[in-house]
């Protein structure tokens, strides 16, 4: 279609713009023109130019205009694929998705599967929630935590975790000298308003979170707190998620414990661990025992991940090897399987790496 009317369309929309908002304005129309411009007129574009990753500007900010001019423009621009029922092509919300891949790819873990389901989805369906989102994952290193925060990405944002709605932070990494924690305090902040301001629902991710500062946590805790908007800013369509090994071990006890008395994992309820893992994570040393994150109780959810078991390492393999569209069989799952550590020294019963090291294992068996 040709675009030569498009021209004057905008150069119309210019010499309005001092009667409207302005700023709105010029936003929208730059999401306009950069698409013209990297797709029809093919000039050289900056990332994320050339794509639908800017949200499709909304008709509030149009709402001085003309509705010919508007729905002339929108419809042109979604007669090109550009357009979402959402609004937004960014944001997907798959909850079908989301709860297929809970249920077939994280194993071992019927607490978090039915926890994070009912959470994210309440959250989804519910536009007018007092608070953001925040849940806590607990449990030792390669039981599934970092696997879950990239299934809930990938199944509520079209680019996954490479989206620019979410934003992973590795507290060692990203924070790593406490006599900067000032600095940091301010680049966090910022980086959480910018993006809040990008995007209408974010994902937020804080691995090895027990390592984080407290004054960082208190630095942002009103953004999870409930609050309307803080300096102007609405931040309830957020989720925050905390990863930690915070009471891995009670965990591991607790689930040590169901073995011993001949019942089965499954039968562990949320009542058996969270109210342990709240009171442990306050203990703790670090962070979010002394932030005011414990304190005021903003945490929806403390999600415990069980320790994995020698038939949940098979399947791990098994996934290892389909992913690299390989075949296996029992035996080959069984050697891969039998490599690995088990705690505790007497019963052998757990995984002390989790699947953590399976991918990378399994290179080892084949032929």
């Amino acid at each position: 279609m040709s675009v030569r009317w498009l021209l004057p369309l905008l150069w119309a929309l210019s010499a309005e713009a001092d009667f409207f908002q302005f700023d709105s304005i010029s936003n929208a129309s730059t999401y306009y023109f950069n698409y013209i411009y990297c797709n029809i007129w093919e000039g050289e574009c900056q990332p994320n130019q050339d794509d639908a990753t800017q949200q499709v500007p909304s008709r509030d900010l149009w709402s001085g205009f003309p509705q010919d001019y508007i729905s002339l423009l929108h419809h042109w621009y979604c007669s090109l694929g550009q357009c979402c029922e959402s609004g937004d092509c960014r944001i997907t919300n798959n909850i079908t998705g989301l709860s297929r891949d809970l249920q077939t790819k994280l194993h071992g873990q019927h607490l978090v599967q039915s926890v994070v389901l009912k959470a994210i989805q309440g959250f989804i369906n519910n536009p007018e929630s007092n608070k953001p989102l925040t849940l806590s994952f607990h449990g030792w290193s390669g039981t599934g935590k970092n696997f879950v925060a990239r299934i809930i990405a990938d199944n509520l944002y079209r680019d996954g975790v490479k989206s620019e709605c979410v934003r992973l932070f590795i507290a060692p990494f990203h924070f790593p000298h406490a006599r900067l924690v000032d600095t940091y305090k301010s680049q966090l902040r910022e980086a959480i308003r910018d993006m809040v301001l990008r995007c209408p629902q974010t994902l937020f991710i804080f691995d090895e979170a027990e390592k984080l500062h407290p004054g960082l946590i208190d630095a942002i805790k009103p953004y999870m707190d409930h609050y309307d908007n803080v300096d102007g800013v609405n931040y309830r369509r957020a989720i925050f998620l905390f990863l930690s090994n915070i009471g891995g071990a009670t965990i591991n006890d607790v689930t040590l414990d169901f073995w011993h008395s001949g019942q089965n994992r499954e039968d562990i309820g949320m009542e058996d661990l969270e109210h342990r893992l709240r009171a442990e994570t306050m203990e703790s040393q670090g962070g979010f025992a002394q932030s005011e994150l414990m304190s005021g109780h903003l945490i929806d959810f403390f999600v415990p991940f069980l320790p994995l078991e020698y038939r949940h390492v098979k399947l791990c393999a098994q996934d290892a090897y389909a992913a690299r569209g390989l075949e296996t069989d029992e035996a080959t799952l069984d050697e891969v399987a039998k490599a690995m550590l088990y705690v505790p020294k007497e019963e052998r019963l757990f995984s002390a790496q989790g699947c953590k090291s399976i991918p990378q294992r399994i290179n080892f068996f084949l032929p």
